[in-house]
Parts: structure tokens; C-alpha cells; sequence
């Protein structure tokens, strides 16, 4: 009993999974009508068909066919879902992790010295509004390479909530500890890695989740525009073929992957957490 107590939660979410499913499922069936006539009448058009979302059991059939052979490769128009999701991540991961080489270290800055932000935070404010996208053309007129651009869109959403939070992580650390390395005259660097990287590390990382959801949300939009490859360029390729039962899966691998992302920073994040 008390083993049931303890996962009550999980009961719940397979019996709401289930019940959606099901609902789901019996919603997508086409009606009656449909299903009686020959497919010779269907093709000479005997009754006006009305589009249906693929139901849950041609979905799961789809994923199984689609995930015995992920990273199959027949020509540009046709690769797995393992390729695709492969330059995603890639790209994803390389606008990522240089959005942090530069971001934390400014955050540093910013949050050690108010002087830097009073004097950086105009210029935070005006460019962190504006939509990664829209920074597209002028990456692709600057850059004229279609995946250095997608990196480049990636690093421009993933550099504001890393930066912002670093900041705010460093300002908060506590004064008396930052006294403290100061009577032991530490250098300012040494007070950095030393006490205040490990008091920030919790804040830090939280910008950084923020940034990695954000930065695989970003992509999808971007490969649809530059295409070629991409989990993105496969929404929209599957799209215009209007096989809806592939886009749907590809969405569900989309929310996935996203989840596995978090995941692995929030293992992290509490890794680095600390108690006073």
C-alpha cells in the first residue's frame, strides 16, 4: 500500500495518457459510411471525405517503422529521424555552448562590477526583445551559409537568459563571504572560481536550462526556413507531402528530445546546488 501511495502520480498520468489516447482514438475513426464502401468508389470520389488527424495506432506504427531504421540515408529528401535529429542537435549544441563562452564570462562582469551594468544594461534591454528570427536574413546576407546562420540564431537566443542569470547569480552572492576572501587578499580572479562560481553555479545553471529549451524550440522554426535537414526541415517536408501521421511524430520526438535536454541540466543544477 504504502508502495502505491508513493506513485499515486504516475497511476494518474498513465490513466490520463490512456483515457486521451482512447478519446483520441475513437475521435479519428472515420464514420461508417466511410468504411463501407469499396476503395474503387473512394477513388471515384462516392463520398466527400473530410481530412482526419491519424489516429494513435497509426502514429505508434509510423514511430515503430520509423525507429527500427533511424538513420537510414536514400538521397537529400529522404533520411531517418536519427540524421535529422542529429544536425539539430548539433546545431543546437554548437550555437549553445558558444552562447556560453561569451555569456558567462560577461555575466561575470556584469554582476562583480554594477558600474558594467549600468553601462551594458541599455544595450541587454534593447537587443534581448528581439525575435531570433529576425536576425535570420541579415545572418544569412552576413554569413551566406544556410547552417553557420542556424548556428548563429541559436547562439543569439541562447546568450541572453545565460548572461541575465549569471549576472544575477554573481550580484546575489552573499557580501560577507566575498569580505572574507577579500581579508585573505585573494585576487579578484581567485575570488571568481574560488567563491563565487560556486555560489552563482544554482542560478547559472538555471539560465542555462532556460536557454537550452529555447534554443531547441528556435531551431525547429529555423530549419523550416533554411532547410536541407533538420528535425525542422522534416516537420515542413513531411508537411507539404500532407502526411500528417509523420508530423505528428516528428512533434512528439520533438517534445522528447526537448525533455531529455532539460533533464540533463536539471541533473546538473542539482548536482551543483548547495545548503547553508
Amino acid at each position: 500500500m504504502n508502495y502505491i501511495a508513493a506513485h499515486r502520480h504516475i497511476l494518474i498520468s498513465l490513466l490520463f495518457l490512456l483515457c486521451t489516447l482512447g478519446i483520441w482514438e475513437w475521435g479519428s475513426q472515420p464514420p461508417e459510411a466511410t468504411k463501407a464502401m469499396s476503395e474503387y468508389e473512394l477513388l471515384m470520389g462516392g463520398v466527400d471525405q473530410e481530412a482526419r488527424v491519424p489516429p494513435p495506432s497509426a502514429i505508434i506504427e509510423r514511430a515503430f517503422d520509423e525507429l527500427s531504421d533511424p538513420f537510414y540515408d536514400a538521397g537529400p529528401n529522404d533520411k531517418g529521424i536519427g540524421i535529422q535529429l542529429a544536425y539539430s542537435l548539433y546545431r543546437v549544441l554548437m550555437g549553445f555552448f558558444l552562447a556560453a563562452l561569451i555569456a558567462i564570462p560577461i555575466g561575470f562582469v556584469i554582476g562583480m562590477f554594477p558600474i558594467m551594468h549600468k553601462a551594458l544594461n541599455p544595450y541587454i534591454q534593447i537587443l534581448k526583445p528581439i525575435s531570433p528570427l529576425a536576425w535570420m536574413p541579415l545572418a544569412l546576407f552576413i554569413i551566406k551559409d544556410s547552417e553557420a546562420s542556424a548556428i548563429f540564431v541559436i547562439f543569439i537566443c541562447s546568450i541572453w537568459p545565460m548572461l541575465i542569470n549569471t549576472a544575477f547569480g554573481v550580484a546575489d552572492v552573499r557580501k560577507d563571504w566575498i569580505n572574507v576572501a577579500r581579508t585573505h587578499e585573494l585576487s579578484n580572479l581567485r575570488t571568481a572560481f574560488t567563491v563565487i562560481l560556486p555560489a552563482a553555479a544554482p542560478t547559472i545553471l538555471t539560465g542555462m536550462r532556460i536557454s537550452i529549451g529555447i534554443a531547441w524550440l528556435v531551431i525547429v522554426a529555423a530549419e523550416m526556413l533554411v532547410g536541407g535537414t533538420g528535425i525542422g526541415y522534416y516537420v515542413w517536408n513531411e508537411w507539404n507531402n500532407l502526411d500528417l501521421t509523420s508530423v505528428i511524430f516528428s512533434i512528439l520526438m520533438i517534445g522528447l528530445v526537448g525533455m531529455l535536454l532539460d533533464l540533463m541540466l536539471s541533473s546538473v543544477s542539482r548536482w551543483v546546488q548547495y545548503k547553508e
